[in-house]
C-alpha cells in the first residue's frame, strides 16, 4: 500500500523549528500557535516513523534522523516554490528600513531567511538611524521599519529588549585623570544621546574620541583601541570587553526593538512574520 505524500505545512514547520531553535519562534514566523506547530511536527514524525526533534527544557535540538532529513526538507520546499512561481503574475516588493543599531552581523542570515520564506518577494532594505527611518516611514517611503524605541513614539509592535554595555578592546586601559574617550555614531543617534546623558548624570567626564557614520565604523574604532562605546554585545567581535563595571560607568538600560508597518496581510506580511521571529531569536540568544 502506497503511503500518503508528505504534508508541506508540516515540513515547513519542521524547517522553521530547526532554523529558529524554538517552537514559539517557529509559530510566530508562521503566524500560528505553538500548539499548531507541535501538532504539525507530530504528524510529520508519525508519517516518517521517527523522532526528528529532541525537546529539552531549555533547548530544541534535531535528532540524528532530523539532521539528516533537514536538507531534503529544504529541497522539497524549494521545488514546491519553483513550481508555484510559474503561476505568480508579478513579484511583490517590500521596502524595509532597519536601524543601524539593530541590523547587526546577523543581517545576511535574516535576509536569507526572508528569501527562503518567499523567493518571489523583492526585498529592499535601507539602513539608517531610527529617527531618519521613522521619518521616511511617516512619509510612506518605507513599508516597514525596525528601530529602537524613539522619544515621542508610543506605536509599534514590540519585538524584543536588547542589553547594552560599555565595550572596549581587551588591551585598552583608561588613563587616570583624563576624560573617558567615547566612540559614537553621528547625530541624530538615540543611543549616542542616551549614553551622553547617562554619563553626564553620573558625573563622569567624557569626550568624543571618534564619530562614525554607522555601527560598523564605531566597532572598528573600539577594536582599534581608541576608547569605549555603548553597544549591544552582538555587534562586537569576539574578545571585546564590557568595561562598565570596572570603570564604574552608569548602567545602560535594555533598549526595545520595535516594528512599525503598514503591511497587514498577504505574502509580505508572512515574510515580516518570519523576520520578526528571527530577530527575537537573535536578540534573546
Amino acid at each position: 500500500m502506497m503511503k500518503p505524500p508528505l504534508d508541506l505545512d508540516s515540513v515547513q514547520a519542521f524547517v522553521r523549528i530547526a532554523d529558529l531553535g524554538s517552537f514559539t519562534r517557529a509559530a510566530e514566523s508562521m503566524r500560528t500557535t505553538q500548539a499548531a506547530v507541535s501538532l504539525k511536527l507530530k504528524r510529520l514524525e508519525e508519517r516518517l516513523d521517527c523522532r526528528l526533534v529532541e525537546r529539552t527544557p531549555r533547548h530544541v535540538e534535531l535528532s540524528a534522523r532530523g539532521a539528516a532529513f533537514l536538507d531534503h526538507a529544504r529541497e522539497l520546499l524549494e521545488v514546491h516554490d519553483r513550481a508555484l512561481s510559474a503561476f505568480v503574475p508579478a513579484r511583490e516588493r517590500l521596502t524595509i528600513g532597519i536601524s543601524d543599531h539593530v541590523a547587526g552581523p546577523e543581517l545576511p542570515a535574516l535576509i536569507a531567511r526572508m528569501n527562503a520564506q518567499d523567493p518571489q518577494l523583492v526585498i529592499e532594505i535601507r539602513i539608517g538611524t531610527s529617527s531618519e527611518l521613522l521619518q521616511s516611514f511617516d512619509r510612506r517611503e518605507l513599508d516597514t521599519v525596525i528601530v529602537r524605541l524613539h522619544a515621542g513614539r508610543s506605536d509599534g509592535e514590540h519585538l524584543a529588549d536588547e542589553k547594552f554595555g560599555w565595550f572596549a578592546a581587551p588591551a585598552w586601559q583608561h588613563r587616570p585623570g583624563e576624560p573617558l574617550p567615547v566612540a559614537t555614531m553621528a547625530e541624530p543617534c538615540g543611543v549616542r544621546v542616551m549614553a551622553g546623558q547617562l554619563l553626564d548624570a553620573a558625573g563622569v567626564p567624557w569626550t568624543e574620541i571618534f564619530v562614525g557614520g554607522g555601527v560598523t565604523a564605531v566597532v572598528a574604532a573600539v577594536t582599534a583601541g581608541l576608547g569605549v562605546a555603548a553597544l549591544a554585545p552582538r555587534m562586537l567581535p569576539f574578545g571585546a570587553v564590557d568595561v562598565g563595571p570596572r570603570l564604574g560607568l552608569p548602567d545602560l538600560p535594555r533598549l526595545p526593538i520595535l516594528l512599525h508597518t503598514r503591511i497587514r496581510d498577504g505574502r509580505p506580511r508572512d515574510a515580516l512574520a518570519a523576520l520578526s521571529a528571527a530577530f527575537r531569536s537573535v536578540v534573546r540568544s
